[in-house]
């Protein structure tokens, strides 16, 4: 959230796009020159910090590589997965930061390389059915959480951005359900 107000899906992925991200150089490369923008040069082995997009740009064009830590993968995605189902039906594991967007590019990158590789196609399809059960699982419990009174500042801490405004428009459309079904404007 910035100042208060609630941002939208669209914003949040902007913001990670242009969120920096650490990389290592493949090999040397001259700096390049951009419209009010400049990168590099680039010295093999040498780590640096770029915006996202620059970084996929540069890993397309084999400049450099993303750090380990920066990506998703299928054996972290199971981690954070059963992490998830070992917590209690009121309770929320810490998702890393910028969770699903890297969710999203890591499934797109896996769909991509399955078109190309049909053995690829059962990584797709298992990271697919954990991604929707960490999402479900996640989702009940955050209408769980939005539908009760009493809300805990350590659970809503647990929640990423994406899912804060999903709460927040849930626990409004309860809250003035709530108040109709009672008949209490006002209160």
């Amino acid at each position: 959230m910035t100042g208060g107000q609630l941002i939208n899906l669209e914003d949040l992925d902007f913001i990670f796009e242009n969120e920096k991200v650490k990389v290592i150089a493949n090999r040397n490369y001259p700096e390049i020159k951009l419209t009010g923008l400049s990168i590099g040069p680039f010295k093999e082995s040498a780590e640096y910090e770029v915006a996202y997009w620059i970084a996929k740009e540069l890993e397309r064009m084999g400049i450099v590589k993303f750090r380990e830590e920066e990506k998703l993968d299928l054996i972290k995605l199971h981690k954070i997965h059963w992490k998830e189902k070992a917590q209690t039906s009121r309770t929320m594991a810490q998702l890393p930061g910028n969770f699903y967007p890297k969710l999203r590019r890591f499934l797109e990158e896996l769909k991509t390389k399955a078109i190309k590789d049909p053995e690829k196609m059962r990584d797709y399809e298992k990271a697919v059915s954990i991604a929707k059960d960490i999402v479900n699982c996640r989702l009940r419990k955050i209408v769980l959480l939005a539908s009760t009174a009493a809300k805990t500042n350590q659970l809503l801490e647990k929640l990423t951005e994406e899912e804060r405004i999903l709460y927040h428009q849930i626990s409004e459309i309860i809250n003035d359900w709530r108040a109709k079904i009672l008949n209490l404007k006002g209160e």
